[in-house]
């Protein structure tokens, strides 16, 4: 009988190419399965009565259903590839997150199996419902064009690409026959008995439901069953039925929502496809490959979030849903593959939603936060402007990096477990989300529950220091000056040391004060040795950062060559003499350095080096603070570098500071009596000071003596046989004028208090 129903119906289907079955033929076949009465005449009438009806209910279901309905090709990739997901991996290794996803057959390359029923000859259909749920789809001959019988509604995922690269797809599609899944009546009246039968029936359950404005109860309790029993089976064909969440869908997702124990399952499946973005290949236990998109599930998940009452399910959840959801709202438009993007053009069709799905995803992480008990972390990030500091690819990480303060001052307990899945996603070198993962991880890192992660974090951190993106290399130093911080972390970074030597030569000042923060707190307070090569790198290194833009690396670079000097190895000390002369000078002048730090570093520093030289003299006028005879005393003992030291203190004449340009003035005056007859050597200092930038009253006047100081020494001897007492005499009425100068015109105060 139930080929002849379905024979009524063949005007209405798409013609086959082949000859199909005639509908005298299904009879015999029918007759063969159901053999005749005794009497059939004594029947025939009524026989045809019924069929007349059936004829009529059969016409009105159908039409009522294209009125609901349009046919829509389906296709597929031409080779459907298992997709590997490590997501579920690491949901099943984390202990604070069960799954009991049933992935049926997995991603099978068998075709899916119909599952054929006999009919009962007397039934009758149900003349409430369009769908022709009486009848076996099995027993209609297949076409071999691609056609939709109305067991599912419109599926826009269906419209798949070939296998795809995260954020890329490949648009050549391949067109495929739409099986159809249709429940036997005794799904309804004895239950789902097996797996193969959930995606069916939920595709009817869907099908019922849109077409009846009002839900039968009955049908959603054992829909609510069947999905408690089978979740990821009713989720995944749920989402294939439905992607844009129509109305029928809403209804069974709220229905699930109202179930704790239930709900806790789905978020699980749900969760699984989030994390496989953009899309998950998943088989259900009817053999359906037909990929299931991650913006589906997010929309459901903000269906789910306004109806939810018990929040238990959440908090289990909710850090990783919390980070699927800032990982979807990173997501450039570049990277937005062409089905996500007409999937929200469908969802803005059915709801006035916003108008591209990563304001929606923000929408969503607001609805999450508030129903965990956050509403005080979206405030602050209101109030910041964090949610469109967020919306901005170029800010994007900077907005994360809030967000994981904002938790820290609420002291809210996500922190933590949000940590460790950025962790896990960072171990996996997921690089399409590496910045904002690490501007969240770097946050917390100081955190006392994060340091049984110290380990996995170094390594993670070692792996990125190269990056070529600046941006993260100033994350990773960021992360490992906390790190440098834990007494028991000073084996692993010195692994690191000599790729931090190289980072201090680089022209970004906030790379370069990361890494003399990180040498810093290795040494401070450890009396921790420095090996000689490492010592004679830093020296080397460090010099040239004591006059930089940057206060904060001025005074980092001369501190941490102190530390060079005091913690270096005995067999460093004669190495590094040559370094420490040399540095005598350049510490001289920041003395003079307008900034108190960094007078007071560099009057420390000198202090070690004259004690390292064994130079008392310099060591009792720094420890009386005589800063102004500094000069005589140090080329006193010291002649033969006169010339070397004139030629470094050149360079602090253009300084911007007009305290350090007189400190440099009136050295060059001292020690231009050291280079009688080298006239071309004092000519180019004089050069040097005549070209000086046009500065004050008193460095102009400065100048200018030390011009003539240097001429009078230029100029040859008056007669060849002038005594050598003459010319000590003449060199010492110029050291007592320079002396004068400088104690009469130099602006002095205590080095702990330094001009």
């Amino acid at each position: 009988m139930a080929g002849r129903h379905l024979s009524l119906l063949s005007p209405f289907r798409m013609k086959k190419k082949g000859p199909g079955a005639a509908p005298s033929q299904h009879l015999e076949n029918m007759e063969q399965l159901h053999p005749l009465q005794e009497d059939p005449g004594q029947d025939q009438t009524q026989e045809q009565d019924r069929a007349r009806g059936r004829f009529r209910r059969a016409a009105q279901s159908f039409l009522k259903f294209l009125g609901i309905r349009r046919k829509r090709t389906t296709a597929r990739p031409s080779e459907v590839m298992a997709q590997p997901d490590p997501s579920l991996t690491e949901l099943e290794a984390d202990p604070d997150v069960t799954t009991t996803l049933t992935d049926g057959t997995g991603n099978c390359d068998t075709p899916p199996t119909v599952h054929a029923t006999k009919s009962d000859p007397d039934a009758t259909t149900d003349t409430d419902s369009p769908s022709i749920n009486g009848t076996a789809i099995s027993d209609i001959p297949l076409s071999d064009e691609p056609t939709n019988s109305g067991a599912a509604p419109p599926d826009l995922s269906a419209e798949a690409d070939t296998a795809m690269t995260e954020g890329t797809a490949d648009t050549d599609l391949v067109p495929r026959e739409s099986v159809n899944y249709a429940p036997t009546p005794e799904i309804f009246e004895n239950g789902v008995s097996s797996p193969e039968q959930v995606p069916a029936f939920v595709r009817n359950v869907h099908q019922r439901l849109t077409a009846s404005a009002t839900p039968d109860e009955k049908l959603l309790a054992e829909f609510l069953r069947v999905t408690d029993e089978h979740p990821a089976d009713a989720v995944f064909t749920l989402l294939r039925c439905a992607p844009s969440c129509d109305r029928a869908a809403a209804t069974l997702w709220k229905t699930i929502a109202s179930s704790g124990r239930t709900v806790a399952k789905v978020l699980a499946a749900l969760l699984r496809v989030m994390q496989n973005w953009p899309r998950l290949s998943m088989s259900t236990s009817d053999g359906e490959k037909t990929y299931v998109l991650a913006l589906a599930a997010t929309r459901v998940i903000w269906e789910i979030l306004q109806v939810l009452q018990c929040t238990e399910p959440l908090k289990k959840y909710s850090p990783r849903l919390l980070v699927d959801l800032l990982f979807q709202i990173s997501i450039s438009p570049e990277q937005m593959p062409e089905q996500v993007d007409t999937l929200w053009k469908e969802c803005q069709k059915e709801y006035d939603l916003p108008t591209n799905s990563k304001r929606f995803a923000v929408l969503t992480m607001k609805a999450l936060l508030c129903h965990l008990g956050c509403e005080d972390v979206m405030v602050s990030m209101e109030r910041k402007r964090g949610w469109d500091t967020l919306l901005r690819a170029d800010t994007h990480h900077y907005a994360v990096g809030l967000l994981a303060r904002e938790m820290r001052r609420a002291s809210s307990p996500l922190y933590y477990p949000i940590a460790r899945c950025l962790l896990r996603l960072l171990s996996r070198e997921k690089t399409c989300w590496e910045l904002p993962a690490m501007a969240f991880l770097v946050e917390v890192l100081d955190c006392p529950n994060m340091t049984e992660w110290s380990d996995s974090v170094l390594e993670i951190l070692s792996r990125r220091l190269w990056s070529q993106c600046t941006e993260m290399r100033r994350l990773v130093l960021r992360g490992l000056v906390v790190l440098s911080k834990a007494p028991g972390m000073a084996d692993g970074m010195r692994s690191l040391t000599r790729s931090l030597v190289e980072v201090l030569w680089d022209t970004d000042g906030e790379l370069v004060w990361a890494a003399l923060s990180v040498f810093i707190n290795q040494v401070q307070d450890r009396d921790i040795p420095i090996s000689t090569p490492t010592a004679l790198r830093l020296a080397e290194v460090l010099q040239p950062l004591f006059g930089h833009d940057n206060i904060h690396v001025q005074v980092l670079s001369i501190d941490l060559f102190r530390k060079v000097m005091e913690l270096g190895v005995e067999e460093s000390k004669q190495p590094l003499k040559t370094h420490i002369i040399f540095s005598l000078l350049p510490l001289f002048f920041h003395w003079h350095d307008e900034n108190q730090d960094v007078a007071e570093a560099s009057r420390k520093a000198l202090l070690c080096a004259a004690w390292l030289l064994k130079r008392r003299d310099l060591v009792k006028l720094l420890k009386t603070e005589q800063p102004w005879r500094f000069s005589e005393c140090l080329l006193e003992k010291d002649k033969r570098r006169a010339a070397e030291y004139l030629h470094q203190a050149l360079p602090y004449l253009e300084s911007p500071q007009e305290s350090v340009r007189e400190a440099a003035l009136r050295f060059i005056g001292i020690a231009g009596r050291y280079l009688k007859g080298q006239r071309e050597e004092l000519q180019i200092v004089i050069d040097v000071i005549e070209g000086m930038t046009p500065d004050s009253a008193a460095v102009k006047s400065l100048a200018l003596q030390t011009q003539e100081i240097l001429r009078a020494v230029q100029r040859p001897q008056s007669s060849p046989d002038s005594s050598s007492l003459k010319i000590s005499s003449r060199m010492s009425r110029i050291g007592r004028l320079l002396c004068g100068a400088a104690a009469g015109g130099q602006r002095r105060t205590d080095p702990g208090n330094p001009v």
